[in-house]
């Protein structure tokens, strides 16, 4: 039996011995030189970030823009507001995270909708009986119509935001509002489960078929609060 020869190029085992080669050398050539940070000179935000209105108008836009449907109030009307939206919708029975404001769904409660406070026990099977879930956020991106859950106090178990087909998300202006991910990033704790939510859960097949409620709510409404006293003035 002939052995092969394995110092020739053109032999299995030499293109790999060349091409290994290669790497070390390359290697080599690195060896000792000091890595430098990357430039970090780019834009943090392409939008004025000093103007609390401006971003409200831009994340309600671009919230639309994805197909979330977003109202606006102030804080003393938002479980009025709640309550109309989830009697609407037909909604019988809510999901509460734990830590979401006791009042906001008091309205709900009082016209009949049955609360399901989430003690981590729901399995995914009990959550798909829920008509609604009702969050809070951990902010909410301008530039992108984003909204950022890191399961902080009134956000929940990731289980809950993707279960059932209604989700009413509540941002908190102009205090969860930032204009970019560069500056949202910071902000947020990286070792905490985040979902980045941006419109309704949706997919497309290859002839550009939306379909909406595939690997989570298939609607999506947004309520920008903000203070009564700030609006007052």
């Amino acid at each position: 039996m002939t052995t092969p020869d394995r110092t020739r190029p053109d032999s299995p085992s030499g293109s790999r011995e060349l091409i290994l080669g290669r790497i070390r050398a390359a290697l080599d050539d690195t060896a000792g030189v000091a890595e430098q940070p990357p430039p970090r000179d780019y834009l943090t935000a392409h939008v004025p970030t000093d103007d609390p209105a401006a971003l409200l108008d831009l994340l309600h836009r671009n919230l639309a823009d994805y197909r979330a449907l977003v109202h606006r109030c102030r804080e003393d009307e938002l479980p009025w507001l709640i309550a109309r939206l989830l009697v609407e919708r037909g909604s019988r029975t809510v999901v509460v995270p734990a830590g979401l404001p006791a009042g906001w769904l008091a309205a709900a409660e009082a016209e009949g909708v049955a609360l399901l406070p989430d003690d981590g026990t729901p399995t995914a099977a009990r959550l798909d009986t829920a008509d609604s879930v009702v969050t809070g956020c951990a902010l909410a991106v301008a530039e992108t119509g984003t909204i950022v859950l890191d399961a902080g106090p009134g956000q929940g178990r990731r289980l809950l935001s993707l279960v059932p087909d209604h989700h009413v998300c509540v941002v908190r202006a102009p205090e969860q509002v930032v204009a970019s991910v560069p500056l949202a990033l910071p902000r947020l704790d990286p070792v905490r489960p985040q979902t980045w939510i941006s419109g309704p859960s949706a997919t497309s097949d290859i002839e550009l078929d939306r379909v909406e409620g595939v690997h989570g709510p298939r609607t999506l409404e947004v309520l920008l609060v903000t203070a009564a006293e700030r609006d007052a003035g």
